[in-house]
């Protein structure tokens, strides 16, 4: 099926990543890629990082340029739709529908449409709210960050501790605001949280652990964060970084798939239930071997690129009658984080770990190195390493694939 049709809904780092690996793996025929924004693939890192830091003076279209990926010649030929989503999918009859009405119809689909922000629905006024996924969002935010404005961010995961670190350099007077704890509690384990509290408090920002978010003060925009113990946080600009939703919402309706949480796979990334539907990036629900059977969305930026090579061959294979690649996907997740004047690296999945090894470096000396092996039931599971060199980090990421090519 030469000339099949593959309709790739989802036009990020994983929309882009399996256009690509589609014509790696062999397949000439038509590829459509279909987006709600805008923008060109870009990379998302960087907005909550440099690009919120960047001078207020700076479009969205120059911002764009800086993190814009290279459109390689093997995708040449594919057809990017953007700014219309995609409302339905009809599986039974290979075909999406956009939200101007118009239809695309396929051979085959993959869905890469990841994630947007979770919300808090909760009482008060909605202008000083700000979320962080998107350009535009990077955008909205920067230009409120002026100096001197008091700024609550909301949850202290990675995102929220990138954010409070720039939101602190650009001369904002910060506090950060977590119901479970220490900042990265979840993925660093205590020990390693409490250092990373220690080093945002001596720089500057406050925390409040323990507490959740009741309502928000104000009238025509937010002027305040009421707390569960009538605590009033006056605030200029509110962050909230309270975790992300999988877009599935144009698969419903399609009887047989799980989009419980995000789309449920097998280790080839066959949707259950979904024919020839394969999904790849931060929507992707799958089994790794590497650690055990359980399906698990990963939320890391290597995913995408691991994930759409094997949804590419697996979606290719079908296509020409043949089957997928049975050979098991172990894919290690990794990401980084900046914040402040660390730079944290991950290998493996840390927050499966039911103990913490911390086995160079001083927890209250993070700026100097500090490396943490992650294990559950004896079994590594996990590296997190804080401000070591690069070619330490390789070796860390090399160790953790022989791991993987094992299994």
């Amino acid at each position: 099926m030469g000339s099949a049709r593959i309709a790739v809904v989802g036009a990020s780092l994983a929309g882009l990543r399996a256009a690509e690996q589609l014509r790696a793996a062999g397949h000439t025929g038509p590829v459509t890629v279909l987006g709600d924004e805008r923008h060109q693939p870009y990379n998302r890192p960087p907005l909550s990082k440099e690009l919120l830091s960047a001078p207020n003076h700076l479009a969205v279209e120059e911002l764009h340029a800086k993190v814009a990926f290279r459109r390689r010649a093997a995708v040449a030929d594919v057809d990017f739709r953007l700014g219309l989503p995609v409302v339905e999918a009809d599986l039974g009859r290979r075909r999406l529908t956009l939200e101007d009405g118009d239809t695309v119809t396929f051979d085959a689909l993959i869905a890469a449409t990841g994630l947007r922000p979770r919300r808090l629905d909760l009482p008060g006024p909605v202008a000083g709210r700000h979320a962080l996924r998107t350009l535009d969002d990077c955008v909205a935010l920067r230009d409120a960050l002026c100096e001197g404005n008091r700024v609550v961010v909301i949850g202290a995961g990675f995102i929220g501790c990138e954010v409070a670190a720039t939101a602190l350099r650009r001369g904002c007077r910060v506090t950060v605001v977590e119901p479970a704890g220490a900042p990265l509690n979840r993925v660093l384990g205590g020990e390693l949280a409490r250092a990373v509290q220690r080093h945002h408090e001596a720089a500057g920002t406050t925390f409040v652990l323990g507490r959740s978010v009741t309502r928000f003060t104000g009238r025509a925009r937010v002027a305040g964060v009421e707390l569960d113990d009538g605590t009033v946080l006056d605030a200029d600009v509110v962050v909230e970084a309270v975790g992300s939703l999988p877009n599935v919402e144009w698969l419903a309706g399609n009887g047989g798939l799980d989009l419980s949480d995000g789309v449920l796979c097998d280790n080839r990334l066959l949707a259950a239930g979904g024919g020839r539907l394969v999904a790849v990036g931060d929507v992707a629900r799958f089994p790794n071997p590497l650690f055990d059977d359980v399906p698990r969305r990963v939320e890391h930026w290597s995913v995408p690129a691991d994930t759409a090579k094997r949804a590419a061959a697996t979606v290719t294979a079908l296509l020409h009658d043949r089957e997928p690649d049975p050979a098991p996907f172990t894919p290690v997740p990794s990401f980084w984080s900046d914040q402040l004047d660390l730079r944290f690296q991950s290998f493996g999945s840390p927050g499966l770990a039911d103990e913490v090894r911390v086995e160079e470096g001083a927890p209250d000396r993070l700026p100097d190195g500090v490396l943490a092996l992650y294990y559950r039931q004896a079994v590594h599971v996990g590296t997190v390493a804080v401000n070591l060199p690069p070619a330490r980090q390789r070796e860390l990421r090399g160790a953790f694939g022989a791991l993987a090519t094992s299994v």
